[in-house]
Order: C-alpha cells, then sequence, then structure tokens
C-alpha cells in the first residue's frame, strides 16, 4: 500500500515514538497543535488509526473508555496506577501468553489467538509518595 507523505503524520508519530506514557488521542492532539494550529482532533484520530492499522502503534484500553496509544507493538502488559492514572509497560516473557491461551483450552469453544493482560495497583512514584508522608 502506497501511502502519500503527511506533515501531520510524521508531526503524530515522532511525539509518539519514543513515548512510554501512553498518551491519549487528546494527548496527542493538544501537542502536535502547537507545530500545526489548524490540525484537526478529528486528523490526529485518523492519522492514529492509519498507524495502528499500519502496525507502527498498538492501543491500549484500560477500561475508562479512553483508548490510549503505545508505539511498542510487541506483545507486552500494561500496569494502570489506582492513584494517578499512570499507565507502565510490564515486560513478561512471551512464553506466559502462550501458557495463559493454552489453559483457554477445552474450557473456551472458540480459538484464543492473543491476550493482553492489565495489571492495576500502586505506581512506584505513587507507592514513594504515600511512604514520604
Amino acid at each position: 500500500m502506497s501511502l502519500k507523505y503527511s506533515k501531520q503524520r510524521q508531526a503524530i508519530w515522532d511525539f509518539l515514538k519514543d513515548k512510554d506514557t501512553h498518551p491519549t488521542a487528546d494527548d496527542v492532539y493538544l501537542h502536535v497543535r502547537q507545530e500545526y494550529p489548524n490540525i484537526s482532533l478529528g486528523t490526529v484520530y485518523r492519522n492514529l488509526i492509519l498507524l495502528r492499522d499500519l502496525g507502527q502503534l498498538s492501543t491500549v484500553d484500560i477500561g475508562d473508555g479512553t483508548l490510549r496509544y503505545d508505539p511498542c507493538v510487541e506483545e507486552h502488559d500494561h500496569f494502570v496506577c489506582t492513584k494517578c492514572g499512570t499507565v507502565l509497560d510490564i515486560r513478561t516473557d512471551p512464553c506466559e501468553h502462550t501458557k495463559m491461551i493454552r489453559n483457554t483450552e477445552g474450557i473456551f469453544p472458540g480459538v484464543v489467538t492473543g491476550c493482553r493482560v492489565l495489571y492495576s495497583g500502586i505506581c512506584p512514584s505513587c507507592a514513594q509518595n504515600s511512604t514520604d508522608d
């Protein structure tokens, strides 16, 4: 698929490519708008979807109704802090996902092809701040 170059798409990718903070579309929009004041939120959404469909981004749903965007497309899990809402990557052994998928055999009539785990608790920063009190 040949894709026409877009400065706005490039700005979106440049903002996201090294981020481990899992920004929302609104976060991306507010940042890119500084360089491209006329960019619309719709343009940001369309380009995020395109980058996801091209395999450059993955989406993270932490259950709050807002998708987060992650430039790390390798299989990995996520942690969400119940105090501050920070979303962090958790790198687990890929064999653990394979085991979890195999464990569904016999108890689920469909075919499971992947899994994502969302951990929750208190992030290191919030944990540190609570011990400083």
